[in-house]
């Protein structure tokens, strides 16, 4: 038991200390229970197979098809558009919104759901999400306090009475507690937010190339492209594009060709973007995009009976654009654009050419390259990675791949919004025979698979693996706790000292004790270890169990002060960039307040 409590204080401070990562402290603790024969290997490595943690990995992944298909920004948007600009009222918003899904959710699965919203909010208002998704976590778990499915401790409390014979617990007998946690978290976080989480970055903005949104608008290719779908009836129809001879009759090109399919009424819809060669054939219900003067483009459309097609903006799924600059001793230089064969050698189409201030956009063929001239390039997303292979001639500015990582598939968006539909009934609906992990793994699996990431490897980069280690390690602890003693001698003997105090005390004891254990031992074990406890201590007193019981499972819920103690405090710690002071900074505080204020309140709301 004493080696037990050394190695736990020794991690604890370690992790106050934050000199080491997170997750190395975490592992690390868990080899010395290892070595120290505390844990067998099938206890130490048992964290890594539980549910929770295979559920994260799972959420982690469906939230990045939330943010991929850009369902995240479309919710966000709306959002501010409600909070109009007011960081207070936006702040609210967030947590009570939090809050209400959190009644009817997991809390992991709440946070799952509203931290791609509040990551895309940040980054749409240019601001740190820090400030926001601290709060997001804790507010899930907040919201938990006012059903009776919000939290597995509130289930097992529940349990508890009836086993006694006591009458159950009805749906909203949670309600007046929820509401009161819900109104006194928002009066502590909000100032401690704004206070410790302000300054924090949530990413590195670093040398990079512009944005997609940037270069359309700098060499105004929305202008200079149109969009325009071909029927049956179309002239054009069956022929390939060295037969329609467009730049030699129109001084015009066919730039991308894009197929659309949708089926079930919309909801499962493929997009497919090409570079149309000089052999590809034009079919109908084909969309081409047409390069050139309007007047050029409206003479050959005019021809050819093409109506033009309303596409917003020019999307980028498997086509994208790039900069790349002209060295000084390229072979480039001094030769036309129509002699560098950029589209027969490499893949890809020149849209148009920046040197100094001047933008050359007309004409382009018969343009003559200079040293330090910045051609635009169009091509997939593949050919623009490998043309940044050949740096002898060219400099490549950016990054594609992270580029291409961060085109929205928003014509996925639907089938994610339903998939992400069905997982949270599933995991709302208890009728449904469906374990919560199994929903959660099943939906994560349906994003891949239905295409609503680029890759699958893109999916793999959504899972933060510091948080999964974090949690993963540190479950074993609370093996080692129970297994060793340490628990059921803490519980035990603080209801045998405060016992004799009166009723007060031991809810005091009770709660604050349940509080601790959390904080190292997951909330739902924590309410099943001190259920019992809290009963029989109130049969002995003889006053009524509820008080004791809610006491249970506050303490349980509502434990804020490190990133281990629930599963949603450390699904956000790494978007919010945060250490595990901060934790203790905003959690710590806000743990301690609550505790105080509810230990008052119980008693009033459930007499003893």
């Amino acid at each position: 038991m004493t080696l037990t409590i050394i190695i736990l204080f020794i991690t604890v401070a370690m992790f106050v200390a934050g000199r080491l990562r997170a997750d190395i402290v975490a592992l690390g603790s868990l080899v010395v229970l290892l070595l120290c024969g505390i844990l067998t290997p099938a206890e130490a490595l048992a964290g890594f197979s539980n549910p929770v943690v295979v559920m994260m990995v799972g959420l982690f992944i469906v939230g990045g098809a939330i943010l991929q298909t850009g369902l995240a920004k479309a919710a966000s948007q709306r959002m501010m558009h409600l909070a109009k600009g007011n960081d207070t009222l936006l702040f609210l918003l967030v947590i009570l919104v939090t809050a209400f899904v959190g009644a009817f959710v997991s809390n992991t699965g709440t946070v799952a759901l509203m931290m791609p919203i509040v990551v895309a909010m940040a980054a749409e208002s240019r601001k740190s999400a820090s400030t926001l998704l601290m709060p997001l976590a804790f507010a899930s778990s907040m919201g938990g306090m006012l059903t009776l499915i919000g939290t597995p401790p509130n289930l097992v409390i529940d349990a508890a009475l009836r086993e006694h014979g006591h009458e159950g617990l009805s749906f909203f007998s949670f309600l007046p507690v929820g509401a009161i946690c819900l109104a006194v978290g928002i009066t502590v976080m909000l100032p401690l937010s704004r206070i410790f989480l302000k300054k924090k970055a949530t990413g590195s903005k670093g040398n990079r190339g512009k944005t997609l949104d940037e270069l359309v608008t700098e060499y105004r290719l929305a202008g200079d492209m149109t969009a325009y779908r071909v029927d049956a009836r179309s002239l054009i129809a069956g022929k390939t594009v060295a037969q329609l001879n467009l730049r030699a009759d129109y001084g015009i090109n066919v730039i991308e060709i894009r197929k659309e399919t949708s089926r079930h009424h919309g909801l499962i819809r493929n997009v497919t973007q090409s570079l149309p060669t000089q052999e590809t054939t034009i079919e109908p219900d084909d969309i081409i995009y047409l390069q050139g003067k309007e007047d050029d483009v409206q003479a050959f459309t005019s021809t050819a009976s093409l109506h033009p097609e309303d596409i917003a903006g020019i999307n980028f799924y498997d086509i994208g654009i790039a900069e790349i600059v002209v060295m000084p001793e390229s072979k480039l230089v001094g030769q036309k654009l129509s002699e560098s064969r950029f589209r027969e050698h490499y893949h890809v189409n020149v849209l148009g050419v920046k040197r100094s201030s001047e933008y050359i956009t007309a004409n382009l063929p018969a343009t003559r390259l200079k040293a330090g001239d910045t051609l635009l390039i169009q091509g997939t997303w593949e050919h623009i990675m490998e043309i940044d292979k050949e740096e002898d001639d060219w400099l490549l500015i950016g990054q594609p791949r992270e580029m291409a990582e961060k085109v929205t598939l928003d014509y996925k968006a639907p089938l994610a919004a339903a998939i992400m539909l069905a997982m949270v009934v599933v995991m709302a609906i208890d009728a449904i025979p469906i374990a919560p992990v199994t929903a959660v793994m099943t939906a994560g699996v349906l994003m891949v698979v239905c295409g609503c990431f680029r890759s699958v490897d893109a999916a793999y980069k959504t899972i933060n693996w510091e948080s999964i280690m974090l949690i993963a390690a540190m479950m074993p602890m609370a093996t080692a706790l129970e297994k060793t003693g340490v628990s059921s001698f803490v519980s035990h003997t603080l209801a045998a000292s405060l016992g004799t105090m009166g009723p007060m005390a031991l809810l005091c004891g009770i709660y604050f004790t349940t509080s601790l254990l959390t904080m190292f031992i997951s909330n739902t074990a924590t309410a099943v270890l001190m259920a019992p406890i809290a009963m029989s201590a109130s049969a002995e007193l003889g006053v009524s169990p509820l008080p004791m019981l809610f006491a249970v499972t506050l303490g349980a819920s509502m434990c804020f002060a490190s990133p281990f103690s629930t599963p949603p405090n450390a699904l956000v710690m790494h978007a919010g960039n945060y250490s595990f002071k901060d934790y203790v900074k905003v959690g710590l505080p806000l743990q301690i307040i609550m505790g105080v204020v509810m230990t008052i309140v119980l008693p009033l709301l459930f007499p003893f």
